[in-house]
């Protein structure tokens, strides 16, 4: 069998799409690469997902939890502490025998049981949790002018939020935002090694990883492969980031412009 032919079994094999059964001997190099670049499917879905309608909680969180009144307050901050005191690993696991027990009981919370929507919920209100706590902290840190200006054009209400707060609270929070999303998809990698099973052999990156490494007993050829992988994606987050970072900053002089580059830390 080609690369090529390889590429046209199992390319979205992890979608349920392509040959069924898995290669059993003489595992080659193309078969890893494509069936771990297969499961990274799962881990840009979780991922994307994730981040997209977690920006919107975590922006109502922030808000929230800096509103003056306790009923507001207290609820925010008891969510943020809850999601981000407790490991995402032993969040999985609650989840899906909560899931479980629900499903016992009312049938319509059968999907969540499974990966594709279960985790997701997990990976939801983990990452609301963390960016509500650097929205917060960013909307702590705008400028008081910037307040008292928008007091003595007289806005108040949405019109002060929306064209004074919260384009200045993006502008402060998105390089730590951007750690956030990267840590995200890093984290989807834990999705299937959790209490979420993988049906028919139809796992992420990691569980194709994990595959390969037991069948050859050879760790030092899948786990590289799927580094890359995620090197790769990580680059693009920074890349999509970073130009999302120069439009919030487009009205700043060019030296006061704060930008996202990537330095890779060699000793720790």
């Amino acid at each position: 069998m080609s690369c090529w032919d390889t590429v046209a079994d199992y390319a979205l094999r992890s979608v349920g799409i392509g040959e069924r059964l898995l290669p059993r001997a003489d595992f080659t190099i193309c078969q890893q690469i494509t069936l771990i670049g297969s499961g990274m499917i799962w881990n840009i879905y979780f991922g994307v997902l994730a981040l997209l309608s977690g920006f919107f909680l975590a922006t109502a969180l922030a808000m929230a939890k800096a509103a003056h009144s306790p009923l507001l307050r207290k609820p925010a901050e008891w969510f943020i502490f809850v999601f981000r005191g407790s490991p995402l690993f032993i969040q999985f696991f609650f989840a899906y025998f909560l899931f479980l027990s629900l499903k016992g009981v009312f049938p319509v919370f059968s999907p969540l049981t499974s990966a594709w929507a279960g985790a997701l919920v997990v990976l939801f209100f983990n990452t609301s949790a963390y960016s509500a706590e650097i929205f917060y902290g960013a909307m702590q840190s705008i400028p008081k002018g910037d307040i008292e200006a928008a007091d003595a054009y007289g806005m108040s209400g949405w019109p002060r939020f929306h064209r004074i707060i919260w384009p200045t609270m993006l502008r402060l929070a998105w390089p730590a935002y951007t750690n956030e999303a990267i840590f995200l998809f890093h984290a989807t990698a834990l999705v299937f090694f959790s209490g979420f099973p993988a049906t028919q052999q139809m796992g992420d990156a990691l569980y194709y990883a994990n595959y390969f490494a037991d069948k050859t007993f050879n760790p030092f050829i899948p786990y590289p492969i799927l580094a890359c992988y995620f090197i790769a994606l990580t680059l693009t987050v920074i890349g999509l980031f970073g130009t999302v970072n120069r439009r919030l900053n487009r009205h700043l002089p060019q030296t006061q412009r704060g930008k996202i580059r990537l330095r890779p830390m060699l000793v720790r």
